[in-house]
């Protein structure tokens, strides 16, 4: 098993302890002035506890990685600007499809080439678009150099990969590349 390095650990209870800042309300009473010292105190210990058990599951290379300011900023837009949007594309095209049961729906499994290679960058991706409602990612494989998703889509307009992938990743791939690589 692979052993925590110790930027490994404090990049993680960062985020970690942003989260629980996040999650404890504590960012809004910390601008306000009326923050709770132990809940602080209480956030940097459980973040430096959590870290230390799971670091190694989250980080694999460079652990500062992700806080350089530009990924950063490519993250926020993407989590909250580009997926949302894209989001909401694919809920309106279900939308439309149960409301309206006269079009056709086509739904089937199509192979689609991903063109980024970092592990992470297609992880988010694929997750991206399961969490995207009409498709589902069933398996990421790799043949002769090339990664390759095989996902269920619920209206199957082309079966060539290239016009699949386009239709399906829409901007995701490109701007999950901007963060990962």
């Amino acid at each position: 098993m692979k052993k925590s390095s110790f930027p490994a650990v404090l990049s993680t209870a960062i985020l970690l302890y942003l989260f629980w800042l996040l999650i404890t309300g504590q960012i809004v009473s910390i601008f306000r002035g009326d923050f709770s010292v132990q809940v602080l105190i209480a956030g940097v210990i459980v973040s430096l506890l959590v870290a230390v058990f799971s670091a190694r599951f989250f980080i694999h290379e460079k652990a500062f990685y992700l806080w350089n300011p530009m990924r950063l900023i490519n993250l926020l837009l993407y989590a909250l600007i580009i997926f949302p949007i894209e989001l909401v594309k694919a809920n309106v095209d279900v939308a439309i499809r149960a409301l309206k049961p006269s079009l056709p729906v086509n739904p089937g499994i199509v192979k689609v080439p991903v063109d980024v290679k970092s592990e992470y960058a297609q992880s988010m991706v694929a997750n991206s678009i399961t969490l995207t409602p009409g498709t589902i990612t069933m398996d990421i494989t790799e043949e002769d150099g090339q990664t390759n998703y095989y996902i269920h889509w619920i209206d199957v307009a082309t079966q060539d990969p290239k016009e699949a992938g386009d239709a399906i990743k829409g901007t995701l791939e490109k701007w999950t590349r901007r963060i990962w690589e």
